[in-house]
Order: structure tokens, then sequence, then C-alpha cells
């Protein structure tokens, strides 16, 4: 791994959805919106001061989010944050940087 690049997609585990369902409420309230569905499909991390997780997001049919969620290392202690997002996504939008 590259540090500062992104690995590749990879299908979404169980923490990768604890994660998102984490800095689901900071989304919420950013986009103004409730999100009924939001699952997890896949994601990408990168590896900086801790991680910055990539995560798409299914939110309805063919509705899709990419959010960027900042895990800081161990030792900071400090909480998830959502760092990014964007909306007006669809299945096949590959997972970037942003």
């Amino acid at each position: 791994m590259i540090p500062g690049g992104l690995t590749e997609a990879k299908p979404a585990t169980p923490e990768i959805q604890e994660i998102a369902n984490t800095v689901k409420p900071q989304l919420e309230e950013k986009t103004n919106e409730t999100y009924e569905e939001f699952t997890a499909i896949e994601y990408k991390t990168q590896v900086v001061a801790g991680i910055n997780y990539y995560i798409k997001i299914q939110t309805g049919d063919n509705r899709y989010i990419h959010i960027k969620v900042f895990k800081s290392l161990p030792q900071q202690n400090q909480s998830l944050k959502l760092t990014g997002y964007q909306v007006d996504k669809t299945k096949d939008d590959e997972l970037a940087g942003f």
C-alpha cells in the first residue's frame, strides 16, 4: 500500500457498515435528509495521519452516496468524522478520492 494512495475497492464488511452507521447522523444533518436504507456496498481506504474510508452507500433503488470518513490514530482517541460526501451517484460510479 502506498501512503496517501487509495486501495482497490473491496466489498463492504460489517466493520465498514458500522463505520457508515456511526456517521449517518452527521450525513443526515449535512444533507437535511433521512435515509431509511443505508447499506454500505464497497469501500476504499487511504492511509494519512489516520485512515480515510471512502464508502459507497446505497440509499434506495439505484440511489447512492459516496462518503469520506476519517478515523484518527488510536492514540488520538477521536471519534469517527464525516469529512466529505457526494450525492447523486449510481451503482457504477467509481469511488475516487475527494
